[in-house]
């Protein structure tokens, strides 16, 4: 597709949860800051790229959101970004129970006995 026939929006739609699926599987891993503005700096360059609303002409993805994500690709063949690997390592990194989010057995008790009176 070209800038003058981009992705209807039941594609892009289609394009985004595909995408959106796959980042939250895989644990949401992110690019380096590095390789985010890489990946910046090649959609500029294409053709495809739906400068206005930057988004891409080919999948319709939001670039801002689709080139910070790890697990996507670039629809272009060729590609134009690099191949990324996703590993465990990765997805630990990103996991939410390591910032202490975790809730403490003790305020568990403490609702349990709230219920009880009630």
């Amino acid at each position: 597709m070209s800038n003058n026939n981009p992705p209807s929006l039941f594609q892009m739609m289609r394009s985004f949860t595909k995408e959106l699926t796959k980042y939250i599987s895989e644990g949401a891993p992110n690019v380096s800051s590095e390789e985010y503005a890489d990946r910046l700096a090649m959609c500029e360059e294409c053709p495809s790229l739906i400068k206005d609303s930057m988004r891409c002409g080919l999948c319709g993805c939001l670039i801002e959101h689709k080139a910070k994500w790890k697990t996507t690709k670039c629809p272009d063949n060729p590609e134009r970004w690099k191949p990324q690997n996703i590993c465990n390592e990765q997805k630990q990194e990103n996991n939410n129970s390591e910032t202490g989010d975790q809730i403490q057995p003790s305020v568990d008790k403490g609702r349990e006995n709230n219920k009880s009176s009630i």
